[in-house]
């Protein structure tokens, strides 16, 4: 049977991976100045710090993380039909999404301590869920984020929304075409009276909504407002809002919030029925929509003061957003916008006949030694071969290294374009070769 790759999974190859490479470009360049430095955690963590942050009654943790046991401890498994025997650091998952890892790092390694200044890290790593593949909802997806932990003030809440937008349109995407929305989703000091409200309005309306609505109005009553039901989505704009149930100090931050963007410049939309999936968001939540593109969200984020907590350390207030590769990825295209640029020009490095290979190989090491992409003939080919080679690599220009040009100290300096050909010294190949690319 031939090798496949699994379902739900991609290669990336070509134009895809010269798009995720420029996607990291494009984080270091516009989450730099705002003091932001990289940082990878393993794609493997133990099982709790994903119940712990993201919320045991979550969609992700209840359906999508995909568990992880060695051969023996899946034996085991099996043998018990629980692994509830195993110890904590025998309980593994894959990582669904970057927040819980980070903060899980910050506090391991008291990155954040009490007084201290705050950890600002952007990340760009491949996560994996286990739900059904479709367009722009892979097994294992790829994404960049921001964490910003330490920092309470409706500011750093402001500048991490304008920075997602600076992204964007370094990426390449025209903002009139995207769509921010933004919401407040209370703190524990309001948040619970209100999910109490919705879970009443859902358990009033029973009868009339999905089971798996029935179901959230007992685990995550909030997570109705994104069923896919179309009636149940009509049901639900009937529903209590949180902007009618925030305390003084919510209300305020989120105001504040606004006047940030406001300053910046910042077009949103109000959604007051915007939820987020992870159950550790506080207060300001966000997420931005490629319209017509049929991808839905292509990026979110929000506060999560409480998080830190959950995973074993301080309170310490904390803020940031992902986006997903494969989705921005859709979207551009649906733009006309090509990030995944044509590969670097390279230069073929030809040799007229095999007692000439030795002496294009030092050519070729020249080259390369100035930074210069360069390929050569490794298949013993002619020289017409090797000119058709050069060609279907895209070469702009062609090092021809002959006998009678290379007991003079040169070799023939072609381009693919025009088709001239001039005789260049060895000594100055390299800056010729420069100065014509």
């Amino acid at each position: 049977m031939q090798a496949q790759k699994a379902e739900g999974t991609r290669d990336l190859i070509g134009r895809e991976m010269r798009a995720w490479q420029k996607m990291q470009q494009v984080a270091g360049e516009v989450f730099g100045p705002y003091g932001f430095s990289a940082i990878e955690t393993p794609a493997i963590e133990q099982l709790d710090v994903f119940v712990h942050g993201i919320g045991q009654s979550t969609d992700v943790v209840r359906k999508e993380m995909f568990r992880v046991f060695s051969g023996a401890n899946f034996a085991r498994v099996l043998e018990e039909g629980t692994d509830a025997k195993l110890k904590a650091k025998q309980r593994l998952a894959l990582r669904p999404e970057g927040t819980a890892g980070v903060v899980r790092s910050v506090v391991e390694n008291n990155l954040v301590p009490q007084g201290g200044t705050p950890f600002k890290g952007w990340y760009a790593e491949a996560m994996f869920r286990g739900e059904r593949p479709q367009k722009g909802r892979l097994r294992q997806f790829h994404q960049v984020g921001i964490e910003w932990l330490g920092a309470a003030d409706p500011a750093a809440d402001a500048e991490c929304i304008i920075m997602l937008m600076e992204f964007y349109k370094r990426l390449g995407f025209d903002l009139s075409k995207l769509r921010l929305l933004i919401n407040s989703m209370g703190d524990p000091a309001c948040r619970p009276a209100y999910r109490e409200q919705v879970r009443s309005f859902i358990l009033d309306h029973a009868d009339e909504m999905c089971d798996e609505c029935r179901e959230r109005a007992e685990l995550n009553p909030l997570r109705a407002f994104d069923c896919k039901n179309d009636h149940c989505r009509e049901i639900m704009q009937g529903a209590p809002l949180m902007r009618d149930c925030l305390c003084d100090e919510c209300r305020e931050h989120y105001a504040q919030v606004k006047r940030y963007l406001d300053e910046a410049g910042i077009a949103y939309v109000e959604d007051p029925t915007l939820v987020r999936g992870l159950d550790y968001y506080t207060r300001t939540v966000f997420e931005v929509e490629a319209p017509g593109a049929g991808v839905g969200s292509i990026g979110g984020g929000g506060r999560y003061d409480g998080l830190v907590e959950l995973e074993g350390g301080k309170p310490t207030p904390g803020v940031g957003f992902a986006v997903g590769f494969e989705r921005i990825m859709l979207a551009l295209e649906a733009q006309g916008v090509e990030l995944g640029q044509g590969e670097e020009t390279c230069v073929y490095v030809a040799n007229a006949g095999d007692e000439m290979r030795a002496a294009a190989f030092t050519v070729c090491r020249t080259l390369r030694s100035a930074g210069i992409v360069t390929e050569a003939n490794y298949q013993g080919r002619s020289l017409k071969s090797q000119f058709k080679q050069a060609d279907k690599l895209g070469a702009a220009l062609i090092v021809v290294v002959g006998g009678d040009e290379l007991a003079e100290g040169r070799v023939r300096l072609r381009d693919m374009r025009s088709h001239e050909e001039e005789l260049v010294e060895l000594d100055a190949l390299a800056e010729a070769v420069r100065a014509r690319l």
